[in-house]
């Protein structure tokens, strides 16, 4: 009787020791295949059947899985810099998983085919940031308190798609190397060029196209304004990159009322300078009214037709109010003056 207990006793026990070999193999599988629910459940499995601490190959597979779920929303929102990030975390823990593996490999790519890039032609040098598309609420938001104007309600969600914007405002010495002439009233080859008009910068991206064989073009204004809130990075500030205008812009608070040259202060979340002050920079659009476009829109043109460009970013000439992300202004294609410049955009490539 005791001997046949006693057997019955070491069978129980070897089909347990079986069984708990079972999990762990299915646990390794599993977390090899990248679905780390499965490992997490088997490992704690294998831990209660054999015995054995396995609370580090738990704990790998928990934070394999939460980073792989971060990943995945980074990459759904395109924002592949992050995605790719947290990806080679996973990687670093399971080089085997497939999906993280693709994925990353999808990031690379995709941030290689839409990258920052410099305007080389003729020795341009004309810096572009690649700016990832997303929706934004454009016009009077939270942050800007009591400051809005009328013509800047109601605020509104507008989705942009990807596009690149310049890194900064177009220099004197960039114009001249375009157009052979310097039409600015403050003279110096990294000062912002100023003193031209609508119809003018579309002579200067006339030659430029036909030099580099791109298509540049002004930016829209809710291309404008994405970029000058940080896009996809944005933090929410009053202006271009901070809260305090000083940081991040001139005007006649700080400007001695002259431009100065580009990249002088701090950039905004994605990299771009002086989109609060220094020089009034010129958008693609008709200037127009929110109220009769005040729906949900996807990369909005303005208005049909006008008699005004919109201008935006504020100058030093003016006062720091003017500088705000959602400040709006405007003026006929053929005004020019001393703190009227303009930055390029363009298509995703």
């Amino acid at each position: 009787m005791i001997r046949n207990v006693l057997l019955t006793s070491l069978f129980l026990y070897c089909c347990l020791v079986a069984n708990g070999q079972d999990y762990l193999k299915i646990a390794n599988d599993c977390f090899d295949k990248g679905d780390y629910e499965c490992a997490k459940q088997n490992y704690t499995l294998f831990q209660t059947i054999d015995g054995r601490n396995m609370s580090a190959q738990i704990k790998n597979a928990e934070d394999c899985y939460r980073s792989l779920l971060i990943a995945d929303e980074y990459f759904s929102d395109k924002d592949y810099e992050k995605a790719r990030d947290r990806y080679k975390i996973v990687l670093d823990k399971n080089p085997k998983d497939p999906n993280a593996r693709r994925k990353y490999d999808l990031c690379v790519t995709e941030l290689t085919r839409f990258a920052n890039y410099s305007e080389t032609t003729n020795n341009l040098n004309i810096q572009m940031i690649a700016v990832q598309g997303g929706t934004f609420t454009m016009g009077c938001t939270a942050e800007q308190g009591d400051d809005c104007y009328d013509n800047e309600k109601p605020a509104h969600r507008v989705t942009v798609s990807d596009f690149y914007i310049g890194k900064c405002e177009i220099t004197q010495a960039q114009w001249r190397a375009v157009m052979g002439s310097n039409p600015s009233y403050f003279k110096g080859d990294n000062l912002p060029v100023e003193s031209v008009s609508w119809n003018d910068v579309q002579e200067f991206i006339r030659k430029l196209n036909s030099v580099t064989g791109k298509n540049y073009r002004l930016p829209t204004e809710a291309e404008w304004e994405f970029a000058a809130r940080g896009g996809n990075n944005s933090r929410g500030y009053k202006f271009s990159g901070n809260n305090n205008v000083d940081i991040v812009g001139f005007h006649t608070g700080n400007s001695a009322t002259t431009t100065h040259a580009v990249g002088t202060k701090s950039p905004n979340e994605l990299g771009i300078y002086d989109m609060s002050g220094n020089v009034w920079e010129w958008c693609n659009d008709w200037y127009g009214s929110y109220t009769y476009n005040s729906n949900a829109q996807t990369n909005p043109q303005g208005s049909y037709s006008g008699s005004e460009r919109v201008l935006r970013g504020g100058s030093c000439h003016r006062e720091e109010i003017t500088s705000r992300v959602s400040f709006r202004s405007s003026d006929p294609s053929d005004s020019y003056y001393d703190c009227l410049g303009f930055r390029l955009a363009h298509s995703s490539r």
